[in-house]
């Protein structure tokens, strides 16, 4: 008897000349829509699905492969009584499935796709099958990824047949692929509820392996990276490495605290990144100006660093960065002779990023794993607009003050807690990080920004329980200083600011980050 494959696939990779092997080794094959149209234009024998049904597909499509004669032919097993209720029926066995599914992640994916385009990528008969063939691996075989081609071609070359092994594998890969989709599906309906589901009773967290990473943050630790099935335009994730060795646990977050703080400016900035903090972050009329300026903040902290442009890197630019180390240089784009400038480190990993939207941070959720569970929480989105902070203190700050302000404060939200960032106008001077006690981090900037300080400005990302930072502060020759308020010495505070004659405005919203 012949045996019977049923050929459906949205990615037709490798597809024609699998169906040819398929022909040559002994199956019939049936198909439907694109398929069909793509075997039988390379003269490949190949029945259309209604021709075994004797049922046309109906309404637009949706109903192609749900009937009986191939359901019955899939979910068959080899007892006497299912092979007299098929012959009884007039239903063929079918011994192979190859499917995958309607392009649901790459559609909702899409800039401005509508929600009856997303619905229509849906798949129904797809699933269906795949989950019949997965159920009934003990004698079907099905294959979800065309990756696995060749390796069953190669199988049924040599001893005729599938292993059992190969067919449970390969079911328990079609299960997790239907899975996947399926949450990827609940998952965007779930973000058009009125109002949205914003924490659901189940999460679900759809990504697909891109790689197994050399190790994690430390080379004990085995690690990978994963692409979120949702990532769009301007995330990360979706971003593309022109150069360089492979990227590393560590190399990945850098980059990401990277890229989210040059995020923040419309401005052309540039910030060089060393375990997550930014020891130099800066504005330019070029990335060469930005560049310098970031650079100059630290030089001794920046070296081997990971630096993040919001803007093309330009000739002038790639110029400048070659004289140094660094593990990776992160823009929208590199001028082609920016490219080849930089060609020349061949360690130096060069990645670009989609630009998105400048000035405003992406949407999305925080993971945090605890031991046994997870903590979700929102990104926190922007910076409180300078219209709406507060002025405190008897002396008020110039436009020229809130604009120099409004940058460390940008700054000081990507800082790991307790944070300080010491600033002029365009640049960082010294940045005080992850110290136990907020003086601490005010003295650590302080001195690092040395006489720099003197007429500078300083944000904080939390209040100051006591007076003794901004006595600090005011010692360095501090101008200005910008926190979000709230602790219960406030007044004191204020008092010491006043007394002091300085400047501090409350924005009213704290950036802590853990």
């Amino acid at each position: 008897m012949k045996r019977r494959a049923i050929i459906s696939v949205s990615d037709k990779t490798g597809i024609v000349s699998f169906a040819r092997e398929l022909v040559d080794i002994g199956f019939e094959l049936i198909s439907t829509g694109g398929t069909y149209k793509a075997l039988d234009e390379a003269n490949i024998p190949v029945k259309y699905v209604s021709e075994v049904t004797g049922f046309p597909e109906v309404l637009d499509g949706r109903v192609k492969t749900l009937h009986p004669l191939i359901h019955g032919g899939i979910l068959a097993r080899d007892s006497v009584k299912h092979m007299e209720q098929m012959e009884k029926n007039g239903i063929k066995y079918i011994d192979l499935v190859v499917v995958n599914l309607y392009p649901f992640r790459e559609t909702i994916a899409k800039p401005g796709v509508s929600f009856e385009e997303a619905i229509e990528n849906i798949d129904v008969g797809g699933p269906t099958m795949v989950r019949a063939a997965a159920k009934n691996h003990g004698r079907v075989t099905v294959i979800v990824n065309p990756e696995s081609y060749e390796e069953v071609l190669s199988v049924l070359r040599e001893a005729g047949t599938v292993p059992a092994g190969m067919r449970k594998r390969l079911a328990a890969e079609a299960f997790s692929h239907t899975a996947e989709y399926d949450r990827l599906i609940a998952g965007y309906l779930e973000r058009q509820l009125e109002p949205p589901d914003t924490f659901p009773e189940t999460l679900r967290i759809t990504a697909q392996k891109v790689q197994e990473l050399r190790y994690g943050e430390n080379p004990q630790q085995k690690a990978a990276f994963y692409i979120n099935a949702e990532a769009g335009v301007g995330t990360l994730a979706n971003g593309k490495q022109l150069q360089g060795k492979e990227l590393s646990y560590n190399n990945w977050i850098d980059m990401n605290a990277a890229w989210k703080l040059v995020r923040e400016f419309e401005t052309c900035s540039a910030a060089i990144i060393k375990h997550t903090n930014p020891c130099g972050v800066a504005m330019g009329k070029t990335p060469l100006e930005a560049y310098e300026s970031a650079f100059a903040a630290d030089p001794v902290s920046a070296f081997g660093g990971i630096i993040a442009f919001n803007r093309v890197v330009d000739t002038a630019c790639a110029e400048a960065l070659k004289e140094r180390f660094y593990e990776v240089i992160i823009a929208p784009d590199f001028s082609p002779e920016a490219q080849e400038i930089l060609s020349s480190k061949t360690n130096l990993r060069l990645f670009v990023v989609g630009r998105g939207e400048l000035g405003k941070v992406m949407s999305g959720w925080v993971y945090r794993s605890v031991e046994g569970g997870y903590l979700v929480q929102e990104i926190d989105r922007g910076t409180t607009p300078v219209s709406e902070w507060e002025f405190v203190t008897e002396q008020k700050p110039t436009e020229e003050d809130l604009i120099a302000l409004d940058f460390a404060w940008r700054i000081v939200k990507h800082v790991k807690s307790n944070a300080i960032v010491v600033a002029d106008h365009k640049h960082t001077l010294g940045v005080g990080a992850g110290q136990m006690n907020r003086v601490g981090s005010v003295k650590i900037a302080l001195d690092q920004a040395g006489d720099a300080a003197n007429g500078a400005y300083l944000a904080s990302d939390a209040f100051f329980p006591f007076p003794d930072s901004i006595e600090e502060a005011a010692r360095a020759g501090i101008r200005a200083i910008v926190q979000p308020g709230g602790s219960v010495r406030d007044e004191a505070v204020i008092e010491a600011a006043n007394r002091l004659n300085m400047i501090m405005v409350f924005t009213h919203r704290r950036h802590f980050q853990h």
